[in-house]
C-alpha cells in the first residue's frame, strides 16, 4: 500500500530535538521506556480480552522480546500485545507532529528550565521518542488485536516521518533502532553489546510481570531464547507466598548489606490511588547516617518499571535508615520519568509511609522488648530529629521513643512510664544532657534530685539539646532542665524553712554582690543555690538562654551567635564557701587577696560540667601557685 510522508512543523522538530538531547539524564532509559511500553500493551491486551472473550486476539504466549543484530546495529523491542490501528499510530505515536506549537515549546522550555519540565507526561509518545538519543532511524511495526491489517511508522528524528499501512504484520508491536555508533566519552554505549542489555533489563525491568526475552537474530545456530527478568515483584505477592529468605535476600539487593534486616514491613494501599509497598528496618545503623552525603530514600517502581532509586520524597529524613521498594499504579512523572512531582500522591504516600513505620515500631517495643532495644540503640538518635522536623507525627514519635534515666541503671524509660512514676506533687519532667551517661549522673546539678529520689532524664544525644524545647512538655508536664534556671525542691519535699533562707540570703549578700562584679566577663549573676548537696558550687543557664553545647552546635553549622553568660550558684552548706564567706567578711576594703579564690571557684564549676576554662594556662597556674602554698 502507499507509503504517506508527513513533515514534522517548525517548533515540532525544534521539540524534538529539545526531548531527544535533554530531557533525560541517563541515554540508558531508552530501553526501559521501550520495554515499559510493551509491558503496558499486554496488560491491555490481557484486560481487553477479558472484556471480550470474542476478541480475535492470541494471549497463550505473552512476552516481550528484546533483539540485537550487531551486523546490522539494530536493536528490537517487540511484543504481542494489544497493538495499535493506523490512526492510533497516528494519534499516540505521530502525536508530536501535529501538535508542535510555538505556544507549547515555549512552555516545555520553561518548565524544563524552572520545574525540571514536569508534568508533560502523557501530552506526547515522550518515551517512545527517547529511543532518538541512541539512534538514527527508528521503525515501528505494528497491528492491532483483532484486525487484519498493520501499520509502519518511520522517522529519522529530523525533518519527516513516513506512514503505511501492511499487510502481513504480527499482533502487538515492535520498535526498531537503528543504533548510533557507540561514543563512551558521551555516555552512548553500544546498545548491541548483551551484557548491556542484561544489566539495563536486571536495572529497570527486572520486575515486569511478563517475560522480557533476549533473541538472537534468526539462523541455524541461533540459541534459544533467554528470560533476562525475574519476575519476582515480593511486594506484589501474598505474605503465604513468599518466605523470609526471598524477603531478606531482597533487602540485601537493595541496601547492599550482608545481614538481614530487623524487620519487614508491607503496606498495600487500595482505592482511588493504588501502591504496594515493601520496606526493612536494618538490624544495624551505616556508618554514614549523619553523614551529608548518605544516600537515602526508596526505590520507587510505577507498574514495576524502576523509576529512581533514592526517592528521597517517600519518607521524611529522620527514617532516611529504612530501606525498600513502593511500586505505585499511576504518578505524576516528568517527561522523562526521573523527578516526581509534589503533588497530592506523594503527599499522601509520605504521610501512609512514615505512619506504618512508626506503628510498626510501637508495636516492636510492646511485643519484643530485645529486637526494640536493637532498634532504638541504633537508631533512636536519628528518629528524635523528627520531633524537631515533624510536628504532625510528634506524638507518634514521643510513643516510641525511650530515653536512659535515673531511675534504672540498664533499663531506659518512655515519657508516659516517668508521667506515672512522677513523686506527688512533683510538676515537671526533668531532665539534663550531656555527652555521656556518666558524665550526666556525676553532674553537681543532679545532687539535690539524687538526695531526694527525684527521676531524671539522661539525655546525651546532640539532638536532645533542640528536640526538648521543641516539644516543651508531655501530657500536661513541662519538659525542664536541672541545669537551667531556678531549681526549687522545697514544694516536692520539706527541707529548710523560709526563714532560714532568708537568714542565708542575707548572710551571703555581700560576698554574692562582691563576686558578681569580680566575674562580670563571665557571670550575669552569682546566687545561693538549692540544687547543691556535695559540691560548693555550679554555672547554669537562665531560663531563656541557649546553653553551651547548643551554642558550639549552632556555630558548628556556621551560625553566629552570641555567647550568653551563664549564673554562678553557690552551696552555703559546703565548707570552702562558708570559709570564703569568712574571709571575705574579715577582709575589710582590700579583697584583691580573695579575687583569684573566685576566679578559681567559677573555673571549678565549669569543669564539673564538662567545661573548658576560659584561659586553661593561667588555671593550672592558679592551681599550682595554691598546691605550693600548701604544702
Amino acid at each position: 500500500m502507499a507509503t504517506e510522508t508527513f513533515e514534522f512543523q517548525v517548533e515540532a522538530r525544534q521539540l524534538l530535538q529539545l526531548m531527544i538531547h535533554s530531557v533525560y539524564s541517563n541515554k540508558d532509559v531508552f530501553l526501559r521506556e521501550l520495554v515499559s511500553n510493551a509491558s503496558d500493551a499486554l496488560d491491555k491486551l490481557r484486560l481487553a480480552k477479558l472484556r471480550d472473550d470474542t476478541l480475535d486476539a492470541d494471549v497463550s504466549d505473552p512476552h516481550i522480546e528484546i533483539e540485537v543484530d550487531r551486523d546490522a546495529r539494530t536493536l528490537t523491542v517487540r511484543d504481542n500485545g494489544i497493538g495499535m490501528s493506523y490512526d492510533e499510530v497516528g494519534r499516540l505515536i505521530g502525536t508530536i507532529a501535529n501538535s508542535g506549537t510555538a505556544q507549547f515549546l515555549k512552555e516545555l522550555k520553561e518548565a524544563e528550565d524552572e520545574a525540571g519540565a514536569e508534568g508533560l507526561i502523557g501530552q506526547f509518545g515522550v518515551g517512545f521518542y527517547s529511543g532518538f538519543m541512541v539512534a538514527d532511524e527508528m521503525t515501528l511495526l505494528t497491528r492491532r488485536a483483532g484486525e487484519s491489517h498493520g501499520t509502519r511508522w518511520s522517522s529519522r528524528g529530523e525533518g519527516t516521518y513516513t506512514l503505511e499501512r501492511v499487510d502481513d504484520a504480527p499482533q502487538g508491536t515492535a520498535v526498531t533502532l537503528h543504533l548510533k555508533p557507540a561514543d563512551p566519552d558521551n555516555q552512548l554505549h553500544d546498545y548491541t553489546s548483551e551484557w548491556k542489555i542484561r544489566e539495563i533489563v536486571k536495572r529497570y525491568s527486572d520486575f515486569i510481570t511478563w517475560p522480557i526475552k533476549l533473541v538472537q537474530p534468526k539462523g541455524d545456530d541461533a540459541p534459544e531464547p533467554e528470560t533476562l527478568n525475574s519476575m519476582k515483584a515480593l511486594w506484589a505477592r501474598s505474605r503465604d507466598e513468599v518466605s523470609d529468605d526471598e524477603y531478606h535476600e531482597l533487602y540485601k539487593h537493595i541496601s547492599h548489606d550482608w545481614r538481614d534486616p530487623l524487620e519487614t514491613i508491607r503496606l498495600q494501599a487500595e482505592g482511588t490511588f493504588e501502591y504496594q509497598a515493601l520496606l526493612f528496618v536494618p538490624s544495624h545503623a551505616p556508618h554514614d547516617l549523619f553523614t551529608q552525603n548518605h544516600r537515602r530514600g526508596l526505590q520507587l517502581y510505577v507498574k514495576r518499571v524502576f523509576i529512581m532509586d533514592d526517592c528521597e520524597e517517600l519518607l521524611p529524613s529522620y527514617l532516611r535508615f529504612v530501606k525498600g521498594v513502593v511500586d505505585a499504579q499511576d504518578l505524576s512523572l516528568n517527561v522523562s520519568r526521573e523527578i516526581l512531582q509534589q503533588d497530592r500522591h506523594i503527599r499522601a504516600m509520605r504521610s501512609r509511609l512514615t505512619k506504618k513505620v512508626l506503628s510498626t515500631v510501637k508495636e516492636m517495643r510492646t511485643k519484643d522488648a530485645e529486637r526494640y532495644a536493637t532498634f532504638w540503640r541504633e537508631f533512636g538518635a536519628v528518629v528524635k530529629e523528627g520531633l524537631v522536623t515533624d510536628a504532625e507525627n510528634r506524638d507518634a514519635i514521643l510513643a516510641v521513643a525511650s530515653f536512659a534515666s535515673t531511675h534504672g541503671e540498664e533499663e531506659q524509660t518512655t515519657l508516659a512510664a516517668y508521667v506515672e512514676r512522677m513523686k506527688d506533687g512533683q510538676e515537671d519532667i526533668y531532665y539534663l544532657t550531656g555527652e555521656s551517661r556518666q558524665a550526666v549522673e556525676n553532674s553537681p546539678h543532679m545532687e539535690a534530685f539524687r538526695a531526694k529520689g527525684i527521676e531524671v532524664l539522661l539525655l546525651t544525644d546532640p539532638v536532645d539539646e533542640v528536640w526538648v524545647d521543641a516539644v516543651g512538655e508531655f501530657q500536661g508536664k513541662r519538659l525542664r532542665s536541672v541545669a537551667k534556671g531556678e531549681i526549687d525542691l522545697d514544694g516536692e519535699d520539706e527541707q529548710s524553712t523560709d526563714a532560714e533562707k532568708e537568714k542565708q540570703a542575707e548572710t551571703y549578700a555581700g560576698l554574692l554582690g562582691w563576686m558578681k562584679e569580680q566575674l562580670a566577663e563571665d557571670v550575669k549573676e552569682v546566687r545561693l543555690s538549692s540544687r547543691l548537696t556535695v559540691s560548693p558550687a555550679c554555672v547554669v543557664s537562665d531560663a531563656g538562654d541557649l546553653t553551651p553545647a547548643l551554642e558550639n552546635m549552632y556555630r558548628a553549622m556556621g551560625q553566629e551567635v552570641p555567647r550568653a553568660k551563664r549564673i554562678l550558684e553557690l552551696n552555703p552548706g559546703h565548707a570552702l564557701v562558708q570559709g570564703l564567706n569568712r574571709a571575705y567578711q574579715e577582709a575589710g576594703e582590700d579583697r584583691s587577696a580573695l579575687t583569684e579564690t573566685a576566679e578559681l571557684l567559677h573555673t571549678l564549676a565549669v569543669l564539673a560540667e564538662g567545661g573548658q576554662p576560659k584561659d586553661p594556662a593561667r588555671f593550672v597556674k592558679l592551681v599550682a601557685e595554691r598546691l605550693e602554698r600548701a604544702l
